[in-house]
């Protein structure tokens, strides 16, 4: 495994980042987005990808039961914009 950063604080800021295996774990104010694949082999590497999840995991359960939560969000998907550096054919 390579060095990588070990913790982030659940829903402190819209910036940290973190990566177990193959998955992406993308910290937010509002949510944390969990994306990829990750192969939790019956080994020590395994055992230490779980073992980084569940703390994961267990993080951000706690930060949210510390909390009056709503029933549910809404969750508005970004605006798409077109590309100010595409090369649009004219100058």
């Amino acid at each position: 495994m390579s060095k990588e950063r070990n913790r982030i604080t659940p829903f402190a800021n819209e910036a940290d980042a973190l990566v177990i295996g193959g998955l992406s774990i993308e910290n937010r104010v509002d949510r944390i987005s969990i994306y990829g694949s990750l192969d939790i082999t019956r080994d020590r590497e395994g055992l230490a990808y779980a073992e980084r999840l569940k703390s994961l995991i267990d993080d951000i359960v706690a930060a949210m039961k510390g909390e009056h939560l709503p029933e549910a969000i809404s969750i508005t998907p970004p605006e798409q914009i077109s590309n100010p550096f595409a090369d649009d054919g004219g100058s």
